[in-house]
């Protein structure tokens, strides 16, 4: 005879029963895509040792030389322990997919293929590797403080590229970014597009000398925007500002005629008023 089940041990059976069911159809989760676990066979770590000068130089914008130098910078800062599920991504790996991605401009979703590292993953590393670099290179970049300074970079100009009285070559860039929530027309530039402003002044070995980014696509660099803005980086410019002579009297006039029409740069003023008497 069958044992006697009460309607409530029926209906737990009944769910035992359905739930085994459903485990047996639910398909395993995977913890890692099989070409990820491959990382170390596939990544830029072993292509690099087989590029040419030309080639690595393409690849990084810079030398194998200085990509180490500046590993040995930045080691301390990004460097991550291995755990006993998984091997960490090395500081070389996220060194050099960050310059990868600062040089070719992909997306996180393309670069994953590239580097073997998970566009998840990238979202963290390629960051965290920028704050690195900005950390120890930011003190390199050094405008130009006193009148002997100012001086030997016109002198460069001048030797290099016969270019009289000039201490700085200067470009800007708009960076394309998503609108930001409640800015209304802010970072929307000349171009239709929204943007922020990368802003460089380089002297005549193509060397950085002042860099400034943030400032929003609609100020533009020149006319309204980050060059006015530097107020603070460019006191030790007004502070040794020298009579100038009667060829820097008419390259001045040139350029305030074309700054004034757009509204001039406070140390432009006092250049003008310097040569009054």
């Amino acid at each position: 005879m069958a044992p006697y089940l009460s309607k409530l041990q029926k209906v737990g059976v009944a769910l035992s029963l359905f739930s085994a069911t459903e485990e047996k159809k639910r398909k395993k989760r995977i913890w890692m895509k099989r070409w990820l676990k491959e990382r170390l066979n596939l990544s830029h770590l072993n292509l690099i040792n087989l590029l040419d000068f030309d080639d690595i130089h393409n690849f990084l914008r810079m030398d194998k030389e200085t990509f180490y130098q500046l590993l040995e910078l930045v080691r301390p800062f990004i460097t991550k322990r291995d755990t006993h599920l998984r091997q960490a991504v090395s500081a070389e790996e996220r060194l050099l997919v960050t310059l990868r991605y600062l040089a070719s401009g992909t997306c996180y979703k393309d670069l994953r293929y590239n580097s073997i590292i998970s566009h998840q993953l990238l979202s963290e590393i390629i960051p965290e590797t920028c704050r690195a670099i900005y950390k120890v290179l930011k003190e390199t970049i050094k405008l130009p403080s006193t009148k002997e300074e100012w001086e030997a970079t016109a002198k460069l100009f001048e030797a290099q590229w016969n270019f009289n009285n000039c201490v700085g070559c200067m470009d800007g860039k708009h960076i394309l970014i998503v609108k930001p929530p409640g800015s209304g027309s802010i970072f929307y530039n000349y171009k239709g597009t929204f943007s922020v402003v990368l802003f460089a002044v380089v002297n005549a070995n193509y060397e950085f000398i002042y860099v400034h980014t943030g400032s929003n696509g609609k100020n533009g660099t020149l006319h309204n925007g980050t060059w006015r803005q530097a107020g603070a980086e460019l006191t030790p410019l007004q502070r040794n500002i020298q009579r100038p002579s009667n060829d820097g009297k008419r390259i001045r006039n040139t350029l305030m005629e074309y700054f004034n029409s757009n509204g001039s740069v406070p140390f432009q003023a006092r250049m003008a008023n310097i040569t009054t008497s």
